[in-house]
């Protein structure tokens, strides 16, 4: 092949490989819906409603600055950093006294900007953000909890 043909072929074959990946890309992309998600979840843990229902309760609490509310949605003992040194939360009482520490700018800006169709979701839980706080059931019952915060 002359050198000027293989560089012809060469930039479609570029050119055909660039509109492949940028019509799967377009097709990732597409918005998930409350039902794919519900799905999703379903799948991952046999239910979705006691997470969907977390969740809207969570936002809602964090929200209003309802200390008391959010403190209540944490599986104790909690263990978490505060001022760059681990620190284990024992109970809601010392969850509340250093919830502005725990539930920083950063954490609040995360729940208020997630959706319910944009979680992430695998078998270890439910994520919000890049990771800020990760929610899923513990114990015998089940029960949805709080099981992490980053921040």
């Amino acid at each position: 092949m002359q050198d000027g043909k293989r560089k012809t072929a060469t930039r479609q074959l570029l050119g055909a490989c660039l509109a492949v990946l940028v019509t799967l890309g377009a097709g990732a992309a597409q918005a998930q819906t409350a039902a794919d998600m519900d799905a999703r979840l379903d799948t991952l843990f046999g239910e979705h409603a006691s997470y969907r229902g977390f969740f809207d309760r969570l936002k809602q609490a964090v929200a209003a600055g309802d200390k008391a509310a959010v403190a209540a949605m944490v599986d104790y003992p909690f263990r978490t950093r505060l001022e760059g040194k681990a620190a284990t939360i024992r109970d809601a009482g010392h969850f509340i006294a250093d919830y502005d520490r725990i539930i920083t700018p950063k954490v609040k800006d995360a729940v208020s900007r997630q959706s319910y169709p944009e979680l992430f979701a695998n078998w270890q839980g439910i994520s919000i953000g890049s990771g800020e706080i990760w929610f899923g059931g513990v114990g015998k019952r089940n029960d949805v909890k709080i099981t992490a915060i980053n921040h």
